[in-house]
């Protein structure tokens, strides 16, 4: 079997890798950290000029047809340098669900804009003490031209910047997924910090009127929609981490290597050595875990297991690759104006989001055992 990456990705990744270079200086990260949002209109415009937004979208509306897998390499590339974008919620959970979910006059009213930077449409996928977009407590009624949505979701990236945010409620037995207006009647939004220290928002609904033409799928559509775009999400995330926690072990090797106690590199000490070694194979083994999942989720295969385990590992791993980089570093790597405390916070954010390891090593064990009983009758 041939794991070779086709050249087509690979120059996605050069790419990706050259305007992050120009925009990701830690000087640069410094300013964008003082803003709440952490939103870098320059580099996202600059992602625009250079097709990055279109990865995923079709041709005939202005993107470059890639598919997930060339969006998932995006995310590793904006993981290696701590990009301040919103690579998932933007291009996965919304962009990817609409091109497939959407029906044509919503997609082409949409797509075109989202690949030009021209508008922004961001996914509201969590609710509290619920990662499943799937059977979200938010509530849809039916009106006359579309439906009333109630409900509120949290951590919503870009909010204010965004045209549209796609939510799912449920109305009645049927699964609804649509698109809101964050400006509508009924929509309040609420600043939240999270453990990146990055602003997001929580999205409170009350009766906000979504007409038809905003609806993005019903029924067994939407549920598939949902449970695509949570898989993709938690996929695009594994492959973020992998960029982060890379950068996180190559910075600690560098530094390693310069760092001198009684006469000698502390990188040449057994412990340290060691330490690091480990970490090499948590990232490598790890990031086969995560093409593996990225591979599926383009062919359409069952992806479920793969994608949780893939999720489940990298909370661990990055728990192991963080501690390592800190302990390596001394007191550096504690410091807030060092780059490695950057690196350690969005590793946190990504663990805690869609679902943490405890939590769907919960749900990979019921499910086994729900399929252990079912075999034995």
């Amino acid at each position: 079997m041939d794991f070779t990456i086709s050249e087509e990705l690979t120059s996605v990744q050069q790419l990706a890798q050259q305007i992050l270079s120009d925009f990701t200086a830690v000087d640069q990260l410094k300013q964008i950290e003082q803003e709440d949002e952490r939103f870098d209109a320059r580099l996202w415009q600059a992602f625009a000029e250079a097709g990055l937004l279109g990865l995923d979208i079709e041709e005939c509306r202005g993107g470059t047809d890639l598919g997930f897998y060339a969006l998932a390499m995006l995310c590793e590339e904006a993981g290696r340098t701590v990009a301040p974008l919103p690579l998932v919620p933007v291009l996965v959970g919304a962009t990817g669900t609409l091109r497939r979910f959407a029906p044509d006059a919503l997609a082409e009213r949409w797509l075109p804009g989202i690949a030009d930077g021209s508008h922004i449409v961001t996914s509201a996928l969590e609710e509290y003490q619920n990662d499943d977009p799937s059977r979200p407590g938010s509530i849809a009624e039916t009106t006359e031209g579309g439906y009333a949505i109630s409900g509120t979701k949290i951590c919503v990236s870009v909010a204010e910047r965004a045209a549209r945010i796609l939510v799912s409620a449920q109305c009645g037995e049927e699964l609804v997924v649509a698109l809101v207006d964050p400006r509508a009647a009924g929509v309040k939004l609420t600043p939240q910090v999270v453990t990146s220290g990055e602003t997001r928002h929580e999205l409170a609904m009350t009766k906000v009127q979504v007409p038809t033409e905003d609806v993005v799928a019903t029924g067994s559509a939407a549920l598939e929609a949902m449970r695509w775009a949570t898989l993709a999400s938690r996929t695009a995330l594994c492959a973020t981490m992998v960029g982060l926690t890379d950068r996180m072990m190559r910075m600690t090797g560098s530094y390693t290597s310069e760092r001198e106690q009684f006469g000698r590199a502390i990188a040449t000490f057994q412990a340290v050595s060691h330490r690091m070694a480990d970490c090499y194979i948590d990232i490598e083994c790890l990031r086969l875990v995560t093409q593996q999942a990225a591979s599926r989720v383009v062919q359409g295969r069952p992806a479920a297991e793969a994608v949780t385990l893939a999720k489940i590992w990298w909370g661990d791993a990055a728990h192991r690759v963080s501690q390592a980089a800190q302990h390596c570093h001394g007191g550096t790597g504690v410091e807030r104006d060092y780059p490695l405390d950057r690196y350690c916070l969005a590793a946190r954010q990504i663990e805690l989001t869609l679902g943490n390891s405890a939590q769907l090593t919960g749900q990979l064990g019921r499910e086994i055992a729900a399929q252990y009983l079912a075999a034995a009758g």
